[in-house]
């Protein structure tokens, strides 16, 4: 005889969620190893624009980061070949040397405390959508950990590899998790490496989903409520992790040389 049939919806959200935190498991991978992880994955999953992107993740002391070298695709990332730097972009560790346009990364790590990982990517369908100067419109279910979480960048301030487009990029991220920058990309964060990595691969199918929905019609809005109840819904550490790992498990067929 069924037992929960009959019960509220509020109830069956929160046993929902007492049991993912109970069954799904965490992955024991080093920050390292998940960066060159997010690497391959993104690369697999269309961000791959040759040299362009940067993907970092905090360092073991303040106003330090990983990231990768210039010169590297993301497909040839590897958790050894990653550089350790600071805010000026002195490599600590590691040879060869960052991507100059690391430098707005520094900018949003420090106005934005709570984030641990950016990606930055030109990925195709959010490169096609920043052509049209029009924000991202979250309308499907799948999305919505985007829903009123993804700042829009209208005018486009160049190549970033100064300090004004650094302090540009932070304000205009603001509190939000992802931010559609025009003529140029998306920048995706996150409070852990697993978070940043789910989130960029949403905002590109996002950014493809609404062109197909565009070439075919008007996008019809859903409800605000419903949109935000779904964005909290999916937005959960737990989900975020079983994404990345799936993802990870994907890849680590023929990307296993990414661990080392």
């Amino acid at each position: 005889m069924a037992k929960t049939l009959a019960l509220p919806k509020e109830q069956l959200v929160k046993q929902a969620l007492t049991q993912m935190q109970n069954t799904l498991a965490d992955n024991t991978w080093t920050d390292r190893q998940k960066l060159a992880l997010t690497c391959r994955i993104l690369f697999e999953n269309g961000h791959d624009s040759g040299l362009a992107g940067q993907i970092t993740a905090r360092g073991p002391q303040p106003g330090t980061y990983y990231t990768q070298q210039l010169g590297l695709g993301f497909d040839e990332i590897t958790a050894g070949n990653l550089l350790l730097v600071n805010e000026d972009l002195e490599v600590l560790e590691g040879h060869g040397m960052p991507n100059p346009a690391n430098r707005f990364h520094s900018w949003v790590y420090r106005a934005r405390p709570d984030v641990n990982c950016i990606i930055h990517t030109h990925p195709t369908h959010v490169a096609a959508l920043s052509m049209l100067e029009v924000p991202l419109q979250i309308s499907h279910m799948d999305l919505c950990p985007l829903y009123d979480d993804c700042a829009f960048l209208q005018g486009w301030p160049g190549v970033p590899v100064g300090n004004e487009e650094g302090e540009l990029i932070a304000a205009a991220l603001g509190d939000k998790r992802a931010i559609l920058l025009s003529h140029h990309g998306q920048l995706s964060t996150g409070a852990t490496i697993e978070e940043a990595c789910v989130i960029a691969q949403l905002i590109e199918r996002a950014a493809k989903l609404q062109l197909l929905a565009m070439a075919a019609g008007v996008i019809k809005p859903i409800l605000p409520e419903l949109g935000r109840e779904a964005h909290d819904w999916i937005s959960k550490p737990k989900r975020h992790a079983a994404a990345f790992n799936y993802y990870a498990r994907q890849n680590l067929r023929q990307h296993a040389d990414c661990l080392n």
